[in-house]
């Protein structure tokens, strides 16, 4: 009797094993991507809609995707678990000197990043990380409607933006280069609105010409940057074309695949 409940015992163990086993082979996401939403200046109202559809994109394309909560926990031991970290609507100094080097080591371990919208209007003085995102936050027209251009469609997630879409948004003008290789995706039609902006002592803005672009990605210091300056608006987030666009950049900066 003793020695069919061992082998009832036995039996039981080994099939909950084999279930562990299965979940854990089975269950396991694509990537996992942490999501920072810090602001030190001015505040998106989209930043709650962004997360939103972050989290939606993450479920139905079956990634992870975890929104950090604490900034005092952002150590290499926390970030070494995620193959991307995404900057959604981010602004001004939100690292101290232990965190950016945190974040360098991250990108310099062959992993990614994602800039969202204000996320060029983020740590000017961290000359690394202006490098990595590409360009920096300039100065803005009123928002208006304009129409779209694809610059490269070598690159996926832009086939909503085919044809000179209409898009309403908050065109950012850029300041010059960061890094030189940067390879443009999208870009923005000047003559469909009125680039002018005269914020007086602050900054004035005429536009970029003919080359003002919008998204773009480069490999940088041993990883991967991808940025896009789509996003005012809480209701982009709701948009397919936005969206493709976005899980696009997301899936080659954890992946490095296209």
């Amino acid at each position: 009797m003793k020695t069919r409940m061992n082998r009832l015992k036995f039996a039981v163990l080994f099939l909950l094993f084999q279930l562990i086993i299965f979940s854990t082979t089975y269950a396991q996401k694509q990537f996992k991507i942490l999501m920072v939403t810090t602001t030190r200046g001015w505040h998106h109202e989209s930043v709650h809609a962004g997360v939103l559809a972050v989290q939606q994109l993450a479920a139905r394309n079956f990634f992870d995707v975890v929104l950090l909560e604490d900034p005092n926990g952002f150590t290499d031991k926390y970030v070494e678990q995620f193959q991307a970290i995404l900057f959604l609507n981010t602004t001004g100094d939100i690292f101290n000197a232990e965190e950016q080097k945190v974040m360098e080591r991250f990108i310099q371990s062959g992993k990614g990043f994602v800039g969202v919208h204000s996320a060029s209007d983020t740590e000017y003085e961290w000359e690394w990380y202006t490098k990595m995102v590409g360009r920096m936050f300039h100065i803005h027209p009123t928002v208006q409607t304009a129409k779209m251009k694809i610059l490269d469609n070598k690159f996926p997630g832009l086939q909503g933006f085919s044809d000179g879409k209409l898009w309403t948004e908050e065109w950012y003008e850029f300041g010059p280069e960061k890094a030189t290789d940067l390879t443009y995706i999208l870009g923005v039609d000047e003559e469909t609105y009125n680039p002018k902006a005269d914020w007086g002592a602050r900054a004035k803005g005429v536009g970029m010409g003919k080359l003002h672009p919008l998204a773009w990605y480069h490999n940088y210091d041993g990883g991967r940057a991808f940025y896009t300056a789509l996003g005012h608006l809480p209701t982009n987030f709701s948009e397919p074309a936005f969206l493709n666009h976005l899980y696009a950049g997301i899936f080659w900066a954890a992946t490095g695949k296209k």
